[in-house]
């Protein structure tokens, strides 16, 4: 229903002129993870890649205009090395978008001729120096962690891994890494699904987060304007797991020392019974012992069947789009049998769907939740 009343919003008139400037111009976009992509770069480009400082965020663009107003006016500063408008699933962009250019001086000429440009009467663009975050920090990671064996690792879970260097002592857990990646979409893939990459290979709870001691540039991005909270799911039970991406699927070629490293009893192992395998019921064994193979979803609600709770009731919002393309959820959580609710947020990737994407956020919710049990914080 949801989807139905969006795509009768949709401005056809305007869907068919991009699709004539496309024929016309034959210029190729890619649609990908909620993204509409030119170049990266296009065939026509001549020039070395960019590097930092290259690449302009622009928001406040109206939800009906398209590449074909878009590339032509961004394009006519300098040649565009990629362009990425963001969108949603009835086919409308989400407000904001990226360009790239070949050098900072172009980014600075596009931010200085193109900010305050009015599309469409009373609406103008807004134009800022995009913050290109690249760095991330993984925490939690064991102290016989090496640098060359969490790299080898972090290749063959996700793409763009450049370089790694490690930090330890007073006030850090464990060893914490930094991982720098060779653009902003790659860090954010990683940042999605490192911690379930982790969780699924090496029974290792770890944390990845942004590394905040790289400072952006003084230009920051300004957020788009933010969207209504709109109710995307009822309390339902919990449904069949999705498939997880195919980069998880993939046994990848693991370095024995970094096995040894991260390798271990589960973090629910350390949980007082009833939740720990060393409980004497047969069935929360068998439970921890398939734990590296379920999904979040499936093993939240074995651990509360396996426990005598009922399966868990999800309540979940989209609350706004962030300027990195991510949507945030807010989401309560009912267990039964249990008297408190648990609430927070998350974020996620749009999938190519609104049902895959809702999936998605719940997999993100049963992964908070899980990583608060191990933390001991479930309560009776």
């Amino acid at each position: 229903m949801m989807e139905r009343q969006q795509i009768q919003m949709l401005n056809v008139e305007r869907v068919r002129e991009l699709e004539t400037w496309l024929k016309t111009t034959n210029i190729k976009l890619t649609q990908v993870n909620g993204q509409r992509k030119y170049g990266g770069p296009p065939e026509v480009w001549d020039g070395p890649t960019p590097g930092a400082r290259c690449e302009v965020f622009i928001s406040q663009i109206p939800r009906d205009a398209y590449e074909d107003l878009l590339i032509p006016l961004f394009s006519s500063v300098g040649p565009l090395w990629e362009f990425r408008l963001m969108m949603n699933f009835s086919g409308q962009n989400r407000g904001f978008a990226y360009a790239k250019y070949g050098s900072p001086a172009v980014a600075t000429s596009a931010i200085r001729l193109l900010h305050g440009h009015m599309l469409e009467p009373g609406l103008r663009l807004t134009v800022r120096h995009s913050t290109e975050k690249r760095h991330v920090c993984i925490g939690g990671l064991p102290a016989t962690t090496r640098q060359e064996d969490l790299l080898q690792v972090l290749r063959t879970l996700i793409e763009g891994v450049e370089r790694v260097s490690l930090k330890s002592g007073p006030g850090i857990e464990g060893v914490s890494a930094t991982v720098v990646f060779s653009s902003h979409h790659a860090a954010a893939m990683a940042k999605k699904v490192l911690v379930e990459a982790f969780n699924k290979k090496f029974e290792l709870a770890v944390s990845v987060k942004w590394q905040t001691s790289v400072k952006p540039g003084p230009d920051k991005p300004q957020l788009p304007q933010k969207l209504a909270m709109k109710p995307l799911h009822h309390i339902v039970n919990s449904p069949q797991p999705p498939v997880p991406p195919p980069h998880l699927l993939r046994p990848p070629s693991i370095p024995p020392g970094f096995c040894k490293a991260v390798g271990g009893p589960t973090a629910m192992q350390h949980l007082p019974p009833p939740y720990c395998s060393t409980a004497t019921s047969s069935s929360q064994g068998h439970l921890m012992s398939a734990a590296s193979s379920a999904s979040p979803v499936m093993l939240l609600r074995k651990l509360c069947e396996a426990t005598g709770f009922g399966r868990p009731l999800y309540e979940m919002h989209c609350r706004d789009t962030g300027y990195d393309g991510f949507l945030h959820f807010n989401y309560k959580v009912c267990i039964p049998g249990i008297s408190m609710a648990f609430e927070g947020a998350v974020m996620i990737l749009p999938g190519p769907t609104a049902s895959t994407t809702l999936e998605e956020a719940q997999r993100a919710v049963a992964q908070q939740i899980l990583q608060r049990v191990s933390s001991n914080q479930l309560l009776h």
